[in-house]
C-alpha cells in the first residue's frame, strides 16, 4: 500500500507577480496544499506553504483544466474512491473550492481531459479499469463507461503482474485517441475516442514480458511517444502512425535510465517522464545515487526524436514519485514521495542540464517506502 505520498503541478497560469508562482501539491494524507515560489531580494528562492485543505482519502493526481480554473483529483483509496473537482481562485492566492464531487470505483491513479474538456478519463491501478465522466462532476454524476481491463494470466513478474494494472491515461496529440500503459499487462492500450465521449478499444501494442510501462510523454512535434517502465527500468522510444482511424506504434529504441546503459540499483523503481524542447528526463525512485536523495535521468533528442543519455542528478529527495516543468523551461518541481518534500530545481534552457537545487519544502510526514 502507497503511503504518504504526494503529487503536484506546477501551474505556471497562476503567477502572483514576476518573482513569484503557485504550484499544487495532494499528499495520501487525505491533503491538498497551496505552495508559492519566491525569488527572495537576496536572489535566493523560497517555498512558503500558503494553504491546506483536507479533502479525504488519497488524492493521488492532479490535473489542471485552466479554461476553467479547475483540478480534477482522483482517490487511489481502494473500493471507495471519489473523483474530486476544485475550483481555484488566483485572487485568493490559490485557496481551492469545491466545484463537484461524483462517486466513482477507487484506486483512480490518473486522469486526463478529452473531447475538448468535455469528458474525464481515469486509470484504476488495483481495480484494472478505466473510467470516464462526463463534466461538469456533479453529486449524481455517474461514469459514462466502466472499461475492465483483462490479461489471460500472471505476466513475467507475478507479484506486480498479477492483473492488468493501467498506470496512465494519455490523449494522443490529435486529441482522437487515449493510450494506457498497463504495467500488469505489459501493454500500451489504445482507445478511438467518439463524437459522444464514448471510448473504443482498437489493437493493443504489446511490450516484452517484465516491462510493466507506467507513464508516457510525446514529443514537442507529437510524432513521437516515449514511455517509462517502471519494471524493467527503461525509457522506449515510439514511432506513431495513423492509418485506417488507428494508431500503430513502432518501437525504435530502448534505453535504462543510467550510464552507459547500465542496469538500475536493485530496489529501483522508474516514475514519470516528461519532455521539454529537445530533452527528455524520467525520475528514479529508490536508486539512492545521491544517498539519501534519489535521481532525475536527462537525456537530448536528435532530430529524429531518439534519446541519447546525458547524466543524473539529485532528485532533492527520496522516491522521485512525480516531476514537471514550468512554462519558461528553467525550473523543475520535483514531488520527493517518501520524503514528503518538494524540491525547485535549476534548469538550463539551452543545455537541458539540471542543477542546482533552489528551494525545498517538506510538506507533510515522512513516510515508509
Amino acid at each position: 500500500m502507497r503511503r504518504h505520498s504526494f503529487s503536484f503541478l506546477l501551474l505556471s497560469p497562476l503567477l502572483t507577480s514576476s518573482h513569484g508562482a503557485n504550484l499544487f501539491v495532494s499528499h495520501y494524507s487525505g491533503t491538498v496544499y497551496t505552495l508559492t515560489l519566491s525569488n527572495n531580494s537576496d536572489g535566493a528562492y523560497s517555498l512558503t506553504l500558503n494553504t491546506s485543505l483536507y479533502i479525504g482519502g488519497q488524492p493521488s493526481w492532479l490535473t489542471w483544466d485552466s479554461s476553467t480554473r479547475t483540478l480534477y483529483i482522483p482517490d487511489e483509496t481502494e473500493y471507495f474512491g471519489t473523483p474530486n473537482a476544485w475550483s481555484v481562485a488566483a485572487a485568493t492566492n490559490g485557496a481551492l473550492s469545491l466545484t463537484g464531487k461524483a462517486t466513482a470505483i477507487g484506486g483512480g491513479v490518473a486522469n486526463t481531459l478529452y473531447g475538448n474538456h468535455q469528458y474525464l478519463a481515469t486509470a484504476h491501478y488495483d481495480l484494472s479499469q478505466i473510467t470516464t465522466f462526463k463534466l461538469p462532476l456533479t453529486s449524481s454524476s455517474t461514469p459514462l463507461q466502466k472499461i475492465a481491463l483483462n490479461m489471460t494470466g500472471p505476466g513475467t513478474v507475478p507479484n506486480r503482474q498479477n492483473a492488468a494494472h493501467p498506470h496512465e491515461v494519455l490523449l494522443d496529440p490529435t486529441g482522437a485517441f487515449l493510450l494506457v500503459p498497463d504495467l500488469g499487462a505489459d501493454q500500451i492500450r489504445i482507445y478511438q475516442i467518439g463524437s459522444t465521449g464514448l471510448l473504443t478499444a482498437c489493437p493493443s501494442y504489446f511490450e516484452l514480458g517484465g516491462t510493466g510501462p507506467r507513464h508516457g510523454a510525446f514529443s514537442a512535434n507529437g510524432s513521437i511517444l516515449y514511455v517509462a517502465n517502471e519494471l524493467s527500468n527503461s525509457v522506449h522510444t515510439f514511432g506513431m502512425a495513423y492509418n485506417n482511424s488507428r494508431i500503430t506504434l513502432k518501437k525504435l529504441q530502448s534505453l535504462t535510465t543510467f550510464p552507459k546503459n547500465a542496469t538500475a540499483p536493485t530496489g529501483t523503481k522508474v516514475a514519470e517522464v516528461h519532455v521539454k524542447d529537445n530533452f527528455i528526463y524520467a525520475a528514479n525512485r529508490n536508486d539512492l545515487s545521491f544517498s539519501p536523495s534519489d535521481s532525475i535521468a536527462s537525456f537530448s533528442l536528435n532530430s529524429v526524436g531518439l534519446m541519447a543519455f546525458m547524466n543524473i542528478t539529485s532528485s532533492g529527495g527520496w522516491h522521485p514519485r512525480t516531476f514537471d516543468i514550468n512554462k519558461a523551461g528553467d525550473m523543475i518541481a520535483i514531488g520527493d514521495q517518501t520524503s514528503a518534500n518538494v524540491a525547485i530545481v535549476k534548469r538550463n534552457i539551452t543545455t537541458g542540464e539540471l542543477g542546482p537545487q533552489l528551494a525545498s519544502l517538506r510538506v507533510s510526514t515522512v513516510g515508509t517506502a
